[in-house]
C-alpha cells in the first residue's frame, strides 16, 4: 500500500509519500481500507513535536472511514464489508490506503452518509459536542464565533441556529460567504484591526483561536457573559485576567482537557455520529486532497486557507 510516512519532527515537507508493507489487524482489530482520512490542527502539532510521544518512522492521521476489509482474531464477522468510520487515538496511522483499528472503535456507516462527512465527525464532531455541552447553549444567547469557516467553528454555527440563539461568527476574506451561507446573523472579518468596534452584550463566546482575536472577543461579552475556550489556533492561549471576569461577573470555562475526557469518548462520539445521522449536524468539507499531498493538505491548513474539515482521499 502506499501511505504518508515521517521520519522526524519538523515542517510539512518532512511528510513523505511512499509504499510500505499493507498492515495485519491484531486480535480485536480490523484492517480499513480507507476512503476517506481526516487532517487535524493536532495533526500538525504531532507533526512539529508539540504533542505526546511518537515513534519514527511514523505514519499521522487518527480520524478515518472506509470500508473493513480483513478482521483479527475475536472480531464478529459481521464486521466484514461494513463501512464505517474509526478515531484512530494516539495509534494513528490514517494517512494511508488501509489502516488498522481497535473493533470497539468501529461505528457503522448507512449508505446515505459519506465518507468525508463521517470522518468529519469522528474527532472533530466528538470535540464540538463536548463544546456545546459546556456552553450550554439557548435561544436567549447572543453567541461569538471564532474561526467560524472552520471544521468546528461550521459546526458551532449551526448549533446555536438550532437552539434558537444569535450568532456572529468570525473569519476572513472568502470564508465570510460560508459563514453566512451556513446561517450566521453576520459575519466580520477578524484581520481588520477594528473588528471589535461596536459588539457589545454578547452573552457567549465560543473561543478556539486564542492570542489577541480571543482576548479581544472576551471585551464583547456582556454582564454575566460565558467565555468558552476549545483551542489556541493562533499559537497562544487567550489571557483571561480575574480582574477581566470580575468586571463583568463573567465566567471563563475550558471545554477540553480533563473535563472533556470524563465525559466519555465514545460517549460524545455517538452523539456526534447520530447528529450527523438527523441532520442536526451538516458538516462542510473543503475539497479533498490526494493522499500523496498531505504536506500542502497541513500547509493549507496551518495558513489558514482551507474552509471546513480537510481531507485526505487515498
Amino acid at each position: 500500500m502506499f501511505a504518508i510516512r515521517q521520519y522526524e519532527f519538523g515542517p510539512a515537507s518532512n511528510l513523505l509519500f511512499e509504499e510500505v508493507p499493507d498492515p495485519s489487524p491484531a486480535p480485536g482489530q480490523v484492517r480499513i481500507t480507507v476512503a476517506a482520512a481526516g487532517v487535524h490542527l493536532v495533526d500538525t502539532t504531532i507533526r512539529k513535536g508539540g504533542f505526546g510521544p511518537v515513534e519514527f518512522p511514523m505514519t499521522p492521521g487518527r480520524e478515518v472511514a472506509g470500508v473493513v476489509t480483513a478482521l483479527g482474531d475475536g472480531v464478529e464477522a459481521e464486521w466484514l464489508g461494513r463501512r464505517v468510520t474509526a478515531h484512530l487515538g494516539t495509534a494513528n496511522g490514517g494517512y494511508a490506503e488501509l489502516a488498522v483499528a481497535d473493533a470497539k472503535s468501529l461505528h457503522a456507516l448507512s449508505d446515505d452518509v459519506s465518507f468525508e462527512a463521517a470522518v468529519a465527525m469522528i474527532g472533530t464532531g466528538r470535540t464540538v459536542v463536548g463544546v456545546l455541552h459546556a456552553a450550554k447553549l439557548t435561544q436567549d444567547d447572543v453567541v461569538l464565533v471564532t474561526s467560524a469557516a472552520g471544521g468546528m467553528g461550521t459546526l458551532l454555527v449551526q448549533e446555536a441556529r438550532n437552539v434558537g440563539a444569535q450568532v456572529v461568527g468570525l473569519a476572513s476574506g472568502e470564508k465570510l460567504d460560508h459563514v453566512m451561507d451556513n446561517g450566521a446573523d453576520a459575519a466580520i472579518d477578524y484581520t481588520r484591526p477594528d473588528w471589535a468596534d461596536g459588539i457589545k452584550d454578547m452573552t457567549v463566546v465560543l473561543d478556539g483561536v486564542g492570542g489577541s482575536v480571543g482576548e479581544t472577543a472576551l471585551k464583547t461579552l456582556g454582564v454575566g457573559g460565558r467565555h468558552i475556550l476549545y483551542g489556541w489556533s493562533s499559537g497562544e492561549m487567550t489571557k483571561i485576567s480575574t480582574e477581566a471576569l470580575w468586571a463583568n461577573s463573567l465566567t471563563a470555562t475550558v471545554a477540553l482537557g480533563p473535563g472533556l475526557m470524563r465525559r466519555g469518548l465514545r460517549v460524545l462520539e455517538d452523539e456526534s455520529m447520530a447528529g450527523l445521522a438527523s441532520g442536526r449536524f451538516v458538516p462542510l468539507v473543503n475539497p479533498a486532497f490526494a493522499l500523496r499531498d498531505a504536506a500542502k493538505a497541513h500547509e493549507a491548513l496551518e495558513s489558514r486557507a482551507t474552509v471546513g474539515k480537510v481531507v485526505l482521499k487515498p
